[in-house]
């Protein structure tokens, strides 16, 4: 069982805790229970909430000595300090080899503990300039949903908390498990693009120059020989200008997008089904089985067959 405590400050978020109480907390019909969720405070007792109510918590930092997962569920405001016990309980967790994560103004906290310095992170994206002016050592990446380093990971604006605490579930779980939390919760496994597509513009071309609609396009096309060319005429411009378009909006390449949404097709097929390799290979368009292997390697560290053995998902 993998024990996740959810650190608590007042004036909480009720909604970023919830992600992470409904993804780690819930159990679910025709899914084994694999975490237990808890919630602790630096001082027990009744905690503001920002919807208007007070929530009684009765555990204490010592929850996270515990913790397998501890998750900073937004930490407001910002410009408050967390107390050093607060900031100790965080590196011990950190240091005995917990994961540490953070959602939306969360990554403050996690910034102020040190544990994000050299790192790169997000937070919401109408947080990211202050962030980045409290945290020079931090490289914020203010476009992605989450950013996950395996022991630390962080996650933007509200709804991008679901967004990572999946991807954990996914990592921790197989893409199988994760998809069966994320239809019971009627939310996608996993979301395109990053959140600039939902911040709000400075004028009305950055809207049109979105990327969503292509990156929608093309993820329904993977079995098909796409190519960046492919890509650029059906965004209606030239390769080097859509290149520019994925490093600003996605910070990668046409290339190496949808190389990864490959992988990832080929990670759920490889989970969800008996296809062998070269079938599975072909209908993610990586065209052989040799090809997928190698592609396999250099992204996961791993081959095919290996992979299938240590996540495919047996309901029960």
């Amino acid at each position: 069982m993998h024990r996740v405590a959810a650190l608590v400050h007042a004036p909480q978020s009720t909604f970023e805790l919830a992600c992470a109480a409904e993804v780690f907390g819930v159990e679910r019909r025709g899914l084994p229970t694999r975490y237990a969720f808890g919630v602790c405070t630096e001082t027990p007792g009744p905690v503001a909430t920002r919807a208007g109510y007070e929530m009684l918590v009765v555990e204490g930092l010592p929850a996270l000595e515990r913790a397998d997962t501890v998750v900073v569920p937004g930490w407001l405001p910002v410009g408050e300090l967390p107390s050093p016990a607060v900031v100790e309980a965080l590196r011990r967790a950190h240091r005995r080899g917990a994961r540490v994560i953070s959602i939306c103004s969360g990554a403050f906290a996690l910034a102020h503990a040190g544990l994000l310095d050299g790192r790169s992170a997000t937070t919401h994206w109408a947080l990211a300039s202050d962030f980045a002016a409290r945290f020079p050592a931090v490289r914020l990446d203010p476009d992605v949903l989450y950013v996950d380093h395996g022991d630390v990971a962080t996650s933007a604006g509200s709804g991008a908390g679901i967004d990572l605490c999946l991807h954990l579930v996914r990592a921790d779980q197989g893409a199988g498990y994760a998809a069966h939390v994320a239809r019971n919760m009627v939310m996608p496994p996993h979301r395109e693009g990053g959140q600039l597509q939902y911040s709000a513009p400075p004028h009305p071309a950055q809207i049109d120059g979105s990327l969503a609609p292509l990156l929608e396009w093309a993820t329904g096309r993977l079995g098909e020989s796409l190519a960046v060319e492919d890509l650029a005429a059906r965004a209606r411009c030239s390769a080097r200008t859509l290149a520019r378009r994925f490093a600003e909006q996605l910070g990668t390449s046409p290339g190496r997008w949808l190389l990864a949404q490959r992988i990832t097709a080929a990670r759920e097929l490889l989970e969800s089904s008996d296809l062998p390799v070269d079938a599975v290979a072909r209908r993610v368009g990586l065209s052989s089985a040799t090809n997928l292997r190698r592609r396999f390697l250099d992204a996961l560290g791993t081959t095919p067959g290996a992979y299938r053995r240590a996540f495919r998902f047996e309901p029960r």
